[in-house]
């Protein structure tokens, strides 16, 4: 099977190549990608390229496949595993394997990644369970499952205590109050979606932006009104107009504190104000990884001695946190595409992943088997005046609120694919 994929050479080195695959092992399977849903952390590997973690150190000899949020359909199934897979089944991937190595689909491999049209997932993921059933028909929100996975965890890894109890409470806060600084990315706006959605019983949730452009963006998609019918107080601030953000903060929890605080940013700045805001036995979810490893900052020791504050940090998402994204997006109760802010093919992506540092956009989405620059969910309107089919996919936007959305999706796969 040919495949045409985006490939990892060396530092800042991404190119586009096609090739042949070779034949599959009994105990492998061969996949056809049809969304992949790119992270910032691609982005990492590839300005470190060999120095990063999870990436091997023969990329000039044996380039790895990026993309590691992505589904699709299986296309050939090894014959020692066609009792547990079938050819035709779509299924999405949970990237994180837990292995020693670090090595992982879209950091290690050279013929498995998402970035491609096809790819090869090996025996070592299978036997790890990490392709999972998908059973919806919108599969962008099955590539969304990772991201949503990551988040569910880092709620999941936040814990509580008691005094002399030597046993955490996981979780954030019951009836606790949860501030997200920095929220206005893809990840904020997902994390937001969870915590008003996804029945985690806070009774009050503070959302925090710099950016003008992305606050009215959150708003709109999680409107205050939503959140009070669901039982939750939401208030949105925008960061740049408070010149006491501590001061401002703590009056809007009441001079209690968070219980919570989520860090959607690597900025010295906002970690120590969200140290600087956590209540007794407070937790601090420092959720933005920094590529500087000696990224440090100066905190509160006074109040971890005597206020039970304390810090945590995830990277990734469990098999069972991805099980519970994709349960709630199927029930409706949370919607991962409103993470999406622009839509591609193969070709955009060197490019869309080298400028994701300078970019203000959420969550990319690429479709391997189409042909499309890559393009802003507000720009099909104007692309639209020379070309019908873009038109009908701004009608398909509009339609659900400026969202991305299956029905667009759909469109664009039959109307738009190679």
């Amino acid at each position: 099977m040919k495949t045409k994929a985006v490939a990892l050479y060396g530092k800042k080195d991404l190119r586009v190549r096609e090739f042949e695959l070779p034949e599959i092992g009994e105990e492998e399977l061969l996949v056809k990608v049809i969304s992949d849903t790119a992270c910032l952390s691609t982005y990492k590997a590839t300005i470190l390229g060999e120095d990063h973690k999870r990436v091997p150190e023969n990329l000039k000899e044996h380039p790895i496949i990026v993309g590691h949020e992505f589904g699709g359909y299986i296309e050939k199934v090894g014959e020692k595993i066609r009792d547990q897979f079938n050819e035709g089944d779509k299924f999405v991937l949970q990237p994180a394997m837990g292995l020693d190595s670090g090595y992982s689909a879209g950091y290690s491999y050279e013929f498995f990644g998402g970035d491609a049209t096809y790819c090869i997932i090996p025996k070592v993921a299978i036997d790890l369970g990490t392709v999972l059933p998908f059973k919806g028909t919108y599969f962008v929100n099955g590539s969304l499952a990772e991201p949503m996975s990551c988040i569910i965890g880092a709620f999941n890894a936040n814990y509580h205590t008691k005094p002399y109890v030597y046993e955490h409470e996981m979780g954030v806060k019951q009836n606790g109050q949860l501030a997200l600084l920095g929220c206005g990315g893809p990840m904020g706006i997902g994390a937001l979606d969870y915590a008003i959605n996804g029945g985690l019983g806070v009774r009050k949730v503070v959302a925090t932006e710099m950016d003008e452009q992305r606050l009215e963006r959150l708003k709109k998609l999680v409107p205050v009104s939503a959140a009070k019918e669901k039982g939750v107080e939401l208030v949105y601030v925008n960061a740049a107009e408070v010149e006491n953000q501590k001061e401002y903060l703590m009056e809007l929890s009441d001079g209690q504190g968070y219980d919570d605080v989520m860090v959607f940013a690597a900025v010295e700045p906002l970690l120590v104000l969200a140290d600087s805001i956590l209540g007794n036995d407070g937790c601090l979810n420092f959720f933005a990884g920094p590529t500087d490893k000696n990224f440090t900052v100066p905190i509160n020791m006074y109040n971890v001695h005597y206020g039970s504050t304390h810090f945590v940090g995830t990277s990734g998402g469990s098999t069972d946190d991805m099980k519970v994204s994709l349960k709630l997006t199927e029930e409706g109760k949370i919607n991962p595409s409103m993470m999406i802010t622009h839509i591609g093919g193969l070709e955009a992506t060197p490019e869309m992943i080298l400028g994701m540092k300078d970019s203000s956009a959420g969550k990319n989405a690429i479709y391997p088997h189409i042909s499309l620059e890559l393009t802003a969910l507000e720009d099909f309107e104007e692309k639209g005046k020379t070309d019908p089919k873009f038109m009908e996919i701004h009608r398909l936007i509009e339609k659900h609120d400026g969202i991305w959305n299956e029905e667009a999706e759909r469109y664009l796969l039959e109307n738009l694919s190679n």
